[in-house]
């Protein structure tokens, strides 16, 4: 999933690649040691908030065209060293 903080950063924010698992019940999504849940009826730039710092991320499904960023946002997108094989298959770098 591309994960990315959005809370003081517009589309510039830290950003990565990586897996994350989901609850039973799909409501929130874990990724290494941070829980995020969906923001009902829509945050201020992201859909989804961290349940500690009440931070707003964009977490969506990777693009195959590798281009996950929002087309007005900049900055380096980390990919998780589990996933980097993957991804690149899937974008179609490899």
């Amino acid at each position: 999933m591309y994960i990315e903080l959005k809370s003081g950063q517009g589309d510039r924010g830290p950003a990565r690649i990586g897996r994350v698992t989901f609850s039973k019940t799909g409501t929130t999504i874990y990724y290494k040691e941070k829980s995020f849940q969906r923001i009902k009826g829509g945050g201020i730039s992201g859909n989804y908030f961290d349940v500690e710092t009440n931070e707003e991320y964009w977490i969506s499904g990777v693009k195959k065209n590798g281009e996950d960023r929002h087309w007005a946002g900049s900055g380096n997108v980390e990919i998780d060293e589990d996933v980097k094989e993957e991804y690149l298959v899937f974008v179609g770098n490899k």
